[in-house]
């Protein structure tokens, strides 16, 4: 920029007291949000006792800073308008010092520039201009370009210590009316701490987002934990409300490519950036990050054109029917259903795409999160119809074509195993759950959730192997039907014809101190519901022996199933102290002899066409 244009420029600058003066009473003023809030104007509007300053609008979409006091609000002089509800705002909302304008985020855009919601004057923070006499708008596009198109007067605060970032966010320095030099600096927000509760809740998460995804992130701890088990996965891609520390780490770790989204290929997407310095600096002249306004990051139709794409929110409580009250607090973002709408609608047009919704089993007064009904809570996300992943430190509940009842079970399975009996109990007495439903508590805390694992079969085949679950009776009863009479005799030894809800429930609700029960499961990563395979081993009364048996869908027999699951428990067995096994197999069943010859050791005695197999562990006799 030659000294000419900079001189023409610099005769707009003045001090904040000057721009104040062209403030009338009754105005409506637009201020930029989060890190991109002109905290030099905005204090000096705070501070001011000018008479002209009477009866303002402070129009926000979202109220991270702390300029705007409960203190100044109450004072009648101003008062906040702002589209959400999680920040600093929630407390003024109540007091009815602050307006809350109940809008989905991507229909905010046409309000404004429609002259609805009316805009006087515009702060905008901005970085200073380039050689060419652009400034950038920085980490907080939002609404400023039709803000500033609807604004009388549009003041720049400029603000050298702001990132110059790339996509929609240069304007023309001569689309100001008037600049201010800022004196106050960005405002930064710390890394949220991360406890190891919630780092399990954010791992469970992880393991059902796979390679390609396009991701959505938000703030909060659990947000924090997410990036970083992250790191393994492949192209992911994203766009997303906000660009935070995390992500900065978990684009840098190189899982993030962006290549296989359809909207800014090859860009990380965002309206905005909430975090450190280190953040900051990171996204000066960053190419691989591109802002947008919220009528493109949050356009349900623009977010659903990636495929793979995935919506992660935190929720306050679920009910055993999917019901979910969200948050409605600071470091939870989104706060309320018309916050979190446009990503959860993408989600679900999305190709592949699916929402998640992640809490931990308990609250930080140790109260259940998981709950006969979430219908006093407020913030209630009603669509329980759409609710189809659900996750906590103790697993993944997959509610995809569930039923109430079965719902119900998934859900009480990842509930904190204190809570669980209470859970079965008041959901029996509401007639959710059969009244002869089995729940052995004394094996609430022994489920073994470590073990479970995916293993790619002959064909490409891709197996969730893990613990039974009692939620797991009516996939397991469709297992059976699956069965060809011979298939039935070989692993009962008699013709077993039906498989009642009272004989199966027994079945799938296993003594974790005597049985080991694993199955095999087919689907989507956390939409695994069919299952393919059981085996399992019931320990001996007088010895630290077991029997074994497993049964393999026909279908998917000779693609090494059987064998896995063997040495599986194998393993398994071993950890716990068992010395061998033993096993009754048809001699017609050849099959199955293969899989236990493949096991190793093995001594057999036929007796009227059936072996006896005693198969100790490395070498270990039979006593």
């Amino acid at each position: 920029m030659n000294s000419a244009d900079r001189q023409s420029w610099e005769k707009l600058l003045v001090t904040p007291e000057k721009v104040l003066q062209r403030i009338e009473p009754g105005m409506s003023i637009f201020l930029g949000t989060g890190l991109s809030e002109p905290r030099t104007l905005l204090k000096h509007l705070m501070a001011s006792d000018a008479n002209n300053l009477q009866d303002l609008t402070l129009i926000q979409l979202v109220s991270f800073g702390d300029a705007i006091s409960l203190k100044k609000l109450s004072s009648h002089k101003y008062r906040l308008k702002t589209f959400f509800s999680g920040w600093v705002a929630r407390e003024a909302i109540t007091k009815g010092h602050v307006d809350l304008v109940p809008c989905r985020f991507a229909r905010i855009p046409p309000l404004i520039a429609s002259g609805q919601i009316p805009v006087d004057v515009a702060f905008i923070q901005i970085t200073p201009p380039n050689e060419a006499g652009y400034c950038s708008l920085g980490v907080a596009v939002d609404v400023a370009r039709q803000a500033m198109d609807q604004a009388k007067v549009v003041v720049g605060e400029i603000n050298p210590r702001i990132p110059r970032t790339f996509g929609d966010t240069f304007v023309p320095i001569a689309e100001f009316d008037l600049l201010v030099p800022a004196t106050e600096p960005p405002m930064y927000f710390d890394r949220f701490p991360v406890d190891p509760i919630i780092d399990r809740v954010a791992r469970n998460v992880a393991s059902i987002i796979e390679d390609r995804s396009c991701l959505a992130f938000s703030i909060g701890p659990l947000f924090e934990a997410l990036g970083s088990h992250l790191v393994h996965k492949r192209h992911l891609g994203i766009h997303s409300p906000l660009l935070t520390d995390a992500l900065m780490d978990l684009i840098k770790s190189g899982a993030v490519t962006n290549r296989f989204k359809e909207v800014s290929r090859g860009k990380s997407l965002a309206s905005y950036a909430f975090g450190t310095a280190q953040l900051m600096a990171w996204l000066d002249r960053n190419p691989l990050v591109e802002f947008q306004g919220i009528d493109r990051v949050f356009n349900p139709v623009a977010i659903g054109r990636n495929p793979g794409f995935i919506s992660v929110f935190m929720a306050r409580k679920v009910d055993l029917t999917g019901q979910i009250a969200l948050h409605a607090g600071k470091g939870n973002l989104p706060a309320a259903p018309g916050e979190m709408m446009d990503f959860f609608s993408g989600a679900n047009i999305s190709p592949g795409g699916r929402t998640i919704f992640a809490l931990t089993s308990r609250n930080r007064k140790g109260k259940p999160n998981i709950v006969l009904s979430a219908g006093r809570f407020p913030n209630l996300f009603t669509l329980r119809e759409s609710v189809e992943t659900v996750v906590t430190e103790y697993g993944v509940a997959n509610l995809a074509g569930r039923t109430v009842r079965e719902r119900a079970q998934t859900l009480i399975e990842i509930a904190h195993p204190d809570d669980r009996s209470a859970l079965v109990k008041q959901a029996k007495a509401q007639k959710v759950l059969y009244p002869d439903q089995i729940f052995l508590a004394e094996c609430a805390h022994l489920y073994p959730a470590d073990i479970a694992t995916r293993h790619t079969f002959k064909g490409g085949v891709q197996v969730l192997i893990r613990c039974i679950k009692p939620s797991d009776e009516e996939e397991m009863r469709r297992l059976f039907y699956r069965f060809s009479d011979e298939a039935v005799y070989y692993r009962y030894f008699t013709t077993v014809k039906t498989m009642p809800h009272a004989k199966m429930q027994e079945y799938v609700n296993v003594d974790c101190n005597q049985v080991m029960s694993i199955v095999g499961l087919i689907g989507e990563p956390g939409r695994e519901n069919h299952i393919i395979a059981e085996a399992r081993y019931i320990r001996e009364t007088h010895r630290a022996w077991a029997e074994v048996a497993f049964v393999v869908d026909e279908h998917y027999q000779g693609l090494g199933l059987g064998t896995f699951l063997y040495k599986m428990l194998v393993r398994l067995a071993k950890e716990r102290g068992l010395r061998g096994f033993t096993a009754d197999v048809l001699s017609s069943n050849i099959a199955m002899m293969k899989v236990f010859e493949k096991g190793g050791l093995m001594k057999a005695k036929l007796e009227h066409g059936v072996y006896n197999l005693q198969m100790p562990f490395e070498g270990e006799g039979s006593t």
